[in-house]
């Protein structure tokens, strides 16, 4: 968790912000409270109208804590004086913003902007009492662009501490009538900070109102993309946290799958792991990965890969465990060429991204995620055909299981009709009758294309054919 130095003129308005705090206790009418949640119990504070130009956005709020890596000169700047107009700036900027694509402007931000205008504020924000907005940074933005001059706000206790800050700030956010909810990078980032302060997965996950499993899942793919991201730095361009903002269920997918897969072969969940964020990195669909299953690189990927894009990877050599004097395998060739041809492609994204590449370095990346594209376009599509295909293979038998657990039920409710005397004989004789030529349509489709029928099926066509005579 990072702490921020006090920003300019703090202790002038913090007199301020004591003053009006005063006045309002004073004034002897009716007084705006707002609760927070601190410690687990209510902490009722005193709200005060302040100038808008003497509050701070709060650079270490959850809401933009991953899409501040979208510009890695500006966040540079952010860090080392966050109370700059131009770290300021950019956190405006980052507010205003899509969390998926920082470029764009939030429809969500201009609805909350059009309420503020008709509206007027609800709710107050939440402020330090150096002035850092705690909660209500988006609508502070909001204000500003429409015009407004002041903003009511609570004053949280002067010896709040950061780690303070940000407890009131989550504890906020995750109540049931929040506004706008964190995006899910941002959510990731809040769980490991709570981690990082030694707080239990019991507690975290009632914190979030997940349970632990759910937790953990968030966990492991919060630690799949910080790896991701590394792998993907060379020179100065890398891939960032906002890169991974769309891929929640693809991610999750991804979890499930893997957690499966590992239980009973390590290197497959590996190998589909690798391989799955490659073709997560090159934006293909949630439908279309979820085509890349066990078995998906050997059968259709590396067969689809021109002969410069086969990754040349051998078997590595055994691990050497420290202090037991013993070896584990090491990763198989499989995974091996998995992972290197992950890392071409995260490497190649961030070149393409990167604004400190050249022309000539982003024309190169791009022609290698357009080659890898295209091999996984042909295998993800021979992989869906396949898959269409067995499912067809096996919807017959799987409607025929229908009918068999439909006539179990249906031999049950005769026992009970017959026992009460409320059967309807001759509603169940057109039923039965109805059953009778559906079972000789069915010995007929059976019978075709049939030389060596099997046990289910003789009988099949031997009680059609019987029934005939």
């Amino acid at each position: 968790m990072q702490e921020f130095p006090p920003p300019p003129k703090a202790a002038e308005f913090s007199e301020l912000i004591k003053k009006r705090v005063g006045e309002v206790k004073n004034s002897g009418g009716t007084r705006e409270t707002v609760t927070v949640d601190w410690n687990g119990q209510p902490l009722n504070v005193e709200v005060i109208d302040l100038p808008l130009s003497g509050l701070y956005y709060n650079p270490a709020t959850h809401r933009i804590r991953a899409q501040r890596t979208h510009d890695a000169e500006k966040n540079s700047a952010l860090e080392s004086d966050p109370w700059s107009q131009t770290g300021q700036d950019y956190l405006e900027d980052l507010l205003r913003a899509e969390p998926a694509d920082p470029i764009r402007r939030d429809p969500a931000f201009d609805k909350l902007k059009e309420s503020l205008k008709e509206y007027g504020q609800n709710d107050p924000g939440l402020i330090t009492h150096q002035g850092i907005l705690v909660n209500g940074n988006t609508r502070a933005a909001a204000l500003k662009e429409l015009g407004a001059a002041s903003m009511r706000v609570g004053v949280l206790p002067e010896s709040f501490t950061w780690a303070d800050i940000n407890a009131v700030e989550l504890s906020l956010q995750l109540r049931k009538d929040h506004r706008r909810d964190y995006s899910y990078i941002n959510r990731l980032l809040a769980m490991e900070e709570q981690a990082s302060l030694g707080r239990t997965p019991d507690v975290i996950a009632k914190a979030f109102r997940i349970q632990v499993k759910t937790y953990d899942q968030e966990r492991w793919i919060l630690r799949v993309v910080r790896d991701q991201i590394e792998r993907s730095e060379n020179g100065k361009a890398a891939l960032r946290l906002v890169d991974f903002e769309d891929h929640q269920e693809k991610l999750k997918e991804l979890h499930r799958d893997y957690s499966k897969l590992a239980a009973s072969d390590p290197d497959r969940a590996e190998t589909l792991k690798e391989t799955r964020m490659a073709a997560i990195t090159l934006g293909f669909s949630k439908t279309d990965v979820r085509h890349i299953e066990e078995g998906f690189q050997e059968n259709y990927l590396s067969p689809a890969l021109p002969p410069h894009l086969v990754p040349e990877a051998e078997q590595e050599e055994s691990i050497s465990v420290p202090g037991l004097g013993l070896s584990v395998p090491g990763a198989s060739s499989r995974v091996s060429a998995a992972r290197e041809l992950n890392r071409r492609v995260l490497q190649a994204k961030a070149r393409v991204a990167a604004s400190q590449t050249s022309e000539e370095e982003k024309r190169a990346a791009q022609s290698l995620q357009d080659d890898v594209r295209k091999a996984f376009d042909k295998a993800i599509d021979r992989a869906g055909r396949d898959a269409r295909l067995r499912k067809r293979k096996q919807i017959a038998p799987e409607r025929l299981m229908d009918a068999c657990a439909a006539i179990e039920l249906c031999v049950v409710e005769l026992v009970k009709a017959r026992a009460s005397h409320s059967l309807d004989e001759a509603a169940f004789d057109e039923a039965a009758v109805k059953l009778r030529d559906s079972v000789r349509q069915l010995a007929q489709q059976a019978g075709r294309g049939s030389h060596q029928p099997g046990e289910g099926v003789k009988w099949l066509l031997d009680a059609a054919t019987l029934e005939r005579d």
